[in-house]
C-alpha cells in the first residue's frame, strides 16, 4: 500500500515455473504490494503448483490457453474485483526489474500519471541486456511510425511492464480488444485516444533463454497489428468519429 492505496500485482504466467518465484520475491521485498494475482494460461510445467506455495497470491487457471491478451484481461478484471486502486502487470520471466514497483506506483499514485510504462529503450537498457538485434530494431521502427500516427513520444509500445490507476483501467474496453499480444498495444491506443499522459521510467531488462518469447512469425503478426491498430486510430482522428476506435468511450 502506498498512501492510502491498495496496490496489486498482476502476472499473465504461462509455462513460467522456472521464473515465477524469483520475480515474485523481489516484488515482495519492495513492501508495498498488497496482493500479487498470477493468471495461468493453461501452462504445461509447474507454474500453478509453485503460485499455490507463495504467500499473498491469488490464483486464477484457465482451463484452456486464451491468449496472452485474454490473460490479461482476466489479470485486471480480478484485481480491479480485489479492490485495488493501482494495478501493476509485470511478466513472470524475471526479464524486468520489480524494483521499479515504487517508482511506478508513486508516479500512478501522484495524479499526473494514470499509466506508467517501464521502458527498455531509455537509457539504452535493452541491447545491454541482451536484447536480440533484429527485436530492438523492430520496436525501434514500430515505436517511431506509431508516435507518429498516434501523435505522442513514447519511447516504447512494447513493455511487458505496466502500472495503471483503477479509474483508467475502469474506463477500457478492454474485453473488446484481441485475446492475443496486440492487446498491449490496442490498450495503449485507446488510453492516448481518452487523452490521458503516459509516463515512463528507464528500465533494465535480462534476457535469458527461461525468459519468455514470441518466435519471428509471431513477432511479425505482432508487428502488423501494431500498425493496424495505430492506422485505425488515424483514420479515426482523421474523420472525427470516436466510434470508428474502441477506446473512445
Amino acid at each position: 500500500m502506498i498512501n492510502g492505496q491498495k496496490i496489486v500485482v498482476v502476472m499473465p504466467a504461462y509455462n513460467a515455473a522456472r521464473t515465477l518465484r524469483r520475480t515474485y520475491d523481489e516484488v515482495m521485498a519492495q513492501g508495498i504490494v498488497d496482493l500479487v494475482i498470477v493468471v495461468d494460461d493453461a501452462s504445461h510445467d509447474e507454474t500453478v503448483a509453485i503460485a499455490r506455495t507463495l504467500d499473498r497470491v491469488q490464483v486464477e487457471v484457465h482451463p484452456v490457453n486464451r491468449g496472452y491478451g485474454g490473460n490479461q484481461k482476466t489479470c485486471y478484471r480480478l484485481a480491479l474485483a480485489a479492490g485495488a486502486d493501482i494495478v501493476i502487470m509485470i511478466h513472470p520471466d524475471y526479464q524486468y526489474a520489480p524494483q521499479l514497483i515504487p517508482a511506478m506506483a508513486s508516479l500512478v499514485q501522484s495524479g499526473f500519471y494514470p499509466c506508467v510504462l517501464a521502458s527498455r529503450i531509455l537509457g539504452g537498457q535493452a541491447l545491454r541486456g541482451g536484447m536480440p538485434i533484429w527485436k530492438y530494431w523492430a520496436n525501434r521502427f514500430l515505436t517511431l511510425t506509431e508516435n507518429f500516427l498516434l501523435g505522442a513520444k513514447l519511447s516504447e509500445y512494447h513493455t511487458g511492464y505496466r502500472a495503471f490507476a483503477r479509474s483508467l483501467l475502469e474506463r477500457l474496453p478492454l474485453e473488446k480488444n484481441s485475446d492475443d499480444f496486440v492487446f498491449d498495444n490496442q490498450v495503449l491506443a485507446e488510453i492516448l485516444w481518452l487523452g490521458c499522459p503516459v509516463g515512463e521510467v528507464t528500465c533494465p531488462a535480462r534476457y535469458m533463454p527461461e525468459a519468455s518469447s514470441i518466435n519471428f512469425r509471431r513477432s511479425v503478426r505482432y508487428g502488423i497489428g501494431c500498425m493496424l491498430t495505430a492506422l485505425a486510430f488515424r483514420l479515426a482522428k482523421i474523420k472525427g468519429g470516436g466510434a470508428l476506435f474502441p477506446g473512445a468511450v
